[in-house]
Protein backbone atom coordinates (compact mmCIF):
# COMPACT_ATOMS: atom_id res chain seq x y z
CA UNK A 1 0.00 0.00 0.00
CA UNK A 2 2.86 2.37 0.85
CA UNK A 3 4.35 1.78 -2.58
CA UNK A 4 1.00 2.58 -4.21
CA UNK A 5 0.68 5.81 -2.21
CA UNK A 6 4.22 6.83 -3.15
CA UNK A 7 3.49 6.22 -6.82
CA UNK A 8 0.28 8.22 -6.53
CA UNK A 9 2.12 11.17 -4.98
CA UNK A 10 4.78 11.00 -7.70
CA UNK A 11 2.10 11.01 -10.38
CA UNK A 12 0.61 14.13 -8.77
CA UNK A 13 3.95 15.92 -8.49
CA UNK A 14 3.54 19.47 -9.83
CA UNK A 15 4.85 20.02 -13.34
CA UNK A 16 7.20 22.98 -13.64
CA UNK A 17 8.70 25.04 -16.41
CA UNK A 18 12.36 24.51 -17.31
CA UNK A 19 13.34 27.46 -15.06
CA UNK A 20 11.43 25.96 -12.11
CA UNK A 21 8.56 28.45 -12.26
CA UNK A 22 4.90 27.34 -12.36
CA UNK A 23 3.27 26.19 -15.58
CA UNK A 24 1.23 29.02 -17.13
CA UNK A 25 -2.25 28.35 -18.53
CA UNK A 26 -4.60 30.80 -20.22
CA UNK A 27 -8.32 29.90 -20.05
CA UNK A 28 -10.55 31.58 -22.65
CA UNK A 29 -14.33 31.29 -22.27
CA UNK A 30 -17.22 33.75 -21.91
CA UNK A 31 -18.89 31.76 -19.12
CA UNK A 32 -17.58 33.14 -15.78
CA UNK A 33 -18.76 30.09 -13.84
CA UNK A 34 -16.77 27.81 -16.12
CA UNK A 35 -13.59 29.91 -16.08
CA UNK A 36 -13.78 30.13 -12.27
CA UNK A 37 -14.14 26.35 -12.01
CA UNK A 38 -11.29 25.67 -14.43
CA UNK A 39 -9.06 28.22 -12.73
CA UNK A 40 -9.62 26.56 -9.37
CA UNK A 41 -8.84 23.10 -10.77
CA UNK A 42 -5.70 24.23 -12.59
CA UNK A 43 -4.38 26.24 -9.62
CA UNK A 44 -4.82 23.08 -7.58
CA UNK A 45 -2.25 21.58 -9.95
CA UNK A 46 0.15 24.31 -8.85
CA UNK A 47 -0.16 26.21 -12.13
CA UNK A 48 -0.45 29.94 -12.73
CA UNK A 49 -3.76 30.75 -14.45
CA UNK A 50 -5.15 33.78 -16.23
CA UNK A 51 -8.56 34.06 -17.88
CA UNK A 52 -10.05 35.98 -20.80
CA UNK A 53 -13.79 36.35 -21.61
CA UNK A 54 -13.35 36.99 -25.33
CA UNK A 55 -10.99 36.52 -28.24
CA UNK A 56 -9.35 39.94 -28.37
CA UNK A 57 -8.47 39.91 -24.67
CA UNK A 58 -7.14 36.36 -25.15
CA UNK A 59 -4.77 37.49 -27.90
CA UNK A 60 -3.51 40.38 -25.79
CA UNK A 61 -3.03 38.17 -22.72
CA UNK A 62 -1.28 35.48 -24.76
CA UNK A 63 1.30 38.02 -25.91
CA UNK A 64 1.84 39.37 -22.38
CA UNK A 65 1.47 36.19 -20.29
CA UNK A 66 3.24 33.78 -22.71
CA UNK A 67 1.30 30.71 -21.52
CA UNK A 68 2.51 27.13 -21.85
CA UNK A 69 -1.03 26.06 -22.76
CA UNK A 70 -4.32 27.68 -23.74
CA UNK A 71 -7.76 26.24 -22.99
CA UNK A 72 -9.76 27.89 -25.76
CA UNK A 73 -13.51 27.91 -26.34
CA UNK A 74 -14.36 27.87 -30.05
CA UNK A 75 -17.53 29.97 -29.61
CA UNK A 76 -16.63 33.44 -28.26
CA UNK A 77 -18.65 36.70 -28.28
CA UNK A 78 -16.33 38.65 -30.61
CA UNK A 79 -14.01 36.50 -32.72
CA UNK A 80 -14.06 32.71 -32.61
CA UNK A 81 -11.41 30.47 -31.11
CA UNK A 82 -10.06 29.46 -34.52
CA UNK A 83 -9.23 33.10 -35.26
CA UNK A 84 -7.63 33.47 -31.84
CA UNK A 85 -5.44 30.45 -32.55
CA UNK A 86 -4.49 31.86 -35.95
CA UNK A 87 -3.39 35.16 -34.38
CA UNK A 88 -1.44 33.38 -31.64
CA UNK A 89 0.35 31.20 -34.20
CA UNK A 90 1.04 34.27 -36.37
CA UNK A 91 2.92 35.74 -33.38
CA UNK A 92 5.25 32.74 -33.59
CA UNK A 93 3.97 31.00 -30.46
CA UNK A 94 3.79 27.19 -30.53
CA UNK A 95 1.75 27.11 -27.31
CA UNK A 96 -0.24 23.90 -26.76
CA UNK A 97 -3.95 24.56 -27.41
CA UNK A 98 -6.86 22.55 -26.03
CA UNK A 99 -10.18 23.50 -27.66
CA UNK A 100 -13.49 23.53 -25.83
CA UNK A 101 -16.52 22.95 -28.02
CA UNK A 102 -20.21 22.46 -27.40
CA UNK A 103 -20.57 20.78 -30.77
CA UNK A 104 -20.57 17.01 -30.58
CA UNK A 105 -19.52 16.62 -34.20
CA UNK A 106 -16.36 14.91 -35.40
CA UNK A 107 -16.08 17.40 -38.27
CA UNK A 108 -16.07 20.35 -35.85
CA UNK A 109 -13.41 18.73 -33.72
CA UNK A 110 -11.23 17.89 -36.70
CA UNK A 111 -11.58 21.50 -37.88
CA UNK A 112 -9.98 22.62 -34.62
CA UNK A 113 -7.16 20.13 -34.94
CA UNK A 114 -6.59 20.99 -38.59
CA UNK A 115 -6.39 24.69 -37.67
CA UNK A 116 -3.41 23.90 -35.44
CA UNK A 117 -5.03 22.91 -32.15
CA UNK A 118 -3.48 20.03 -30.25
CA UNK A 119 -6.57 18.50 -28.64
CA UNK A 120 -10.21 19.16 -27.73
CA UNK A 121 -12.88 18.32 -25.18
CA UNK A 122 -16.61 18.51 -25.81
CA UNK A 123 -18.87 20.27 -23.31
CA UNK A 124 -19.97 19.03 -20.87
CA UNK A 125 -16.66 17.51 -19.78
CA UNK A 126 -15.09 16.19 -16.59
CA UNK A 127 -12.46 18.34 -14.92
CA UNK A 128 -10.31 15.26 -14.34
CA UNK A 129 -10.25 14.46 -18.05
CA UNK A 130 -9.46 18.04 -19.05
CA UNK A 131 -6.60 18.32 -16.57
CA UNK A 132 -5.20 14.94 -17.67
CA UNK A 133 -5.23 16.02 -21.30
CA UNK A 134 -3.60 19.34 -20.44
CA UNK A 135 -0.87 17.58 -18.49
CA UNK A 136 -0.18 15.40 -21.52
CA UNK A 137 -0.03 18.39 -23.88
CA UNK A 138 2.23 20.39 -21.59
CA UNK A 139 4.51 17.44 -21.00
CA UNK A 140 4.98 17.04 -24.75
CA UNK A 141 5.50 20.77 -25.24
CA UNK A 142 8.04 21.69 -22.59
CA UNK A 143 9.37 18.53 -20.97
CA UNK A 144 11.76 16.38 -22.96
CA UNK A 145 12.17 13.04 -21.21
CA UNK A 146 14.41 10.54 -22.95
CA UNK A 147 15.42 7.05 -21.95
CA UNK A 148 18.76 7.26 -23.75
CA UNK A 149 21.82 9.45 -23.25
CA UNK A 150 22.05 10.65 -26.84
CA UNK A 151 19.26 13.16 -27.50
CA UNK A 152 19.67 12.95 -31.28
CA UNK A 153 17.68 10.24 -33.08
CA UNK A 154 18.69 9.51 -36.67
CA UNK A 155 16.79 7.47 -39.26
CA UNK A 156 18.35 7.67 -42.70
CA UNK A 157 18.81 11.34 -43.60
CA UNK A 158 16.24 12.42 -40.99
CA UNK A 159 17.41 13.61 -37.57
CA UNK A 160 15.51 14.70 -34.46
CA UNK A 161 17.12 16.42 -31.46
CA UNK A 162 15.10 15.79 -28.29
CA UNK A 163 16.88 18.58 -26.41
CA UNK A 164 16.61 21.41 -28.93
CA UNK A 165 13.44 20.03 -30.61
CA UNK A 166 15.11 20.60 -33.99
CA UNK A 167 14.20 18.29 -36.85
CA UNK A 168 16.03 18.20 -40.17
CA UNK A 169 16.14 16.09 -43.30
CA UNK A 170 19.26 16.19 -45.47
CA UNK A 171 20.34 19.19 -43.41
CA UNK A 172 17.16 21.17 -44.08
CA UNK A 173 15.37 22.31 -40.91
CA UNK A 174 11.71 21.30 -40.59
CA UNK A 175 9.32 23.12 -38.24
CA UNK A 176 6.88 20.91 -36.31
CA UNK A 177 4.19 21.57 -33.74
CA UNK A 178 4.53 19.92 -30.32
CA UNK A 179 2.15 17.11 -31.27
CA UNK A 180 3.80 16.53 -34.66
CA UNK A 181 7.18 16.38 -32.91
CA UNK A 182 5.97 13.80 -30.39
CA UNK A 183 4.44 11.65 -33.13
CA UNK A 184 7.62 11.77 -35.21
CA UNK A 185 9.74 10.99 -32.16
CA UNK A 186 7.61 7.91 -31.43
CA UNK A 187 7.97 6.71 -35.02
CA UNK A 188 11.73 7.35 -35.06
CA UNK A 189 12.22 5.61 -31.73
CA UNK A 190 10.73 2.54 -33.43
CA UNK A 191 12.22 2.49 -36.97
CA UNK A 192 10.98 -0.25 -39.32
CA UNK A 193 8.38 -1.25 -36.71
CA UNK A 194 4.68 -1.09 -37.58
CA UNK A 195 2.82 0.98 -34.97
CA UNK A 196 -0.95 0.63 -34.80
CA UNK A 197 -3.31 3.60 -34.48
CA UNK A 198 -4.19 2.41 -30.97
CA UNK A 199 -0.52 2.37 -29.96
CA UNK A 200 0.01 5.84 -31.39
CA UNK A 201 -3.08 7.23 -29.65
CA UNK A 202 -1.97 5.77 -26.34
CA UNK A 203 1.63 7.03 -26.62
CA UNK A 204 1.15 10.42 -28.27
CA UNK A 205 -2.26 11.50 -26.95
CA UNK A 206 -2.22 9.43 -23.74
CA UNK A 207 -5.90 8.55 -23.83
CA UNK A 208 -8.53 6.69 -25.80
CA UNK A 209 -10.05 8.77 -28.60
CA UNK A 210 -13.27 6.78 -28.39
CA UNK A 211 -12.51 4.91 -31.58
CA UNK A 212 -12.13 8.10 -33.61
CA UNK A 213 -8.64 7.25 -34.77
CA UNK A 214 -8.89 9.61 -37.74
CA UNK A 215 -6.85 12.07 -35.67
CA UNK A 216 -3.85 9.78 -36.25
CA UNK A 217 -4.43 9.86 -40.00
CA UNK A 218 -4.63 13.67 -39.88
CA UNK A 219 -1.31 14.04 -38.08
CA UNK A 220 0.40 11.42 -40.22
CA UNK A 221 -0.67 13.47 -43.25
CA UNK A 222 0.80 16.60 -41.62
CA UNK A 223 4.12 14.83 -41.10
CA UNK A 224 4.17 13.49 -44.65
CA UNK A 225 3.72 16.99 -46.06
CA UNK A 226 6.61 18.26 -43.97
CA UNK A 227 8.95 15.25 -44.01
CA UNK A 228 8.27 13.47 -47.31
CA UNK A 229 6.87 16.02 -49.77
CA UNK A 230 9.22 16.35 -52.74
CA UNK A 231 11.46 13.60 -51.37
CA UNK A 232 11.55 9.82 -51.31
CA UNK A 233 8.93 8.82 -48.71
CA UNK A 234 10.04 7.61 -45.29
CA UNK A 235 6.62 7.33 -43.60
CA UNK A 236 4.65 4.34 -44.84
CA UNK A 237 1.14 2.98 -44.30
CA UNK A 238 0.76 -0.76 -43.73
CA UNK A 239 -2.87 -1.30 -44.65
CA UNK A 240 -4.91 -2.73 -41.79
CA UNK A 241 -1.92 -2.60 -39.41
CA UNK A 242 -0.61 0.93 -38.91
CA UNK A 243 2.37 3.10 -39.82
CA UNK A 244 6.14 2.82 -39.87
CA UNK A 245 9.15 4.95 -40.68
CA UNK A 246 12.28 3.67 -42.39
CA UNK A 247 15.25 5.17 -44.25
CA UNK A 248 14.57 6.16 -47.85
CA UNK A 249 16.25 3.75 -50.31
Amino acid sequence: MATSETASRAARAPMRRADGSPIRVLVVDDEPTLTDLLSMALRYEGWEVKTAPDGRQAISLAREFKPDAIVLDIMLPDIDGLQVLSRVRADGADTAVLFLTAKDSLDDRITGLTAGGDDYVTKPFSLEELVARLRGLIRRSIVSITDENDPVIVVGDLSLDEDSHEVSRSGELIELTATEFELLRYLMRNPRRVLSKAQILDRVWSYDFGGKSSVVEIYISYLRRKIDQGRTPMIHTVRGAGYLIKPAP
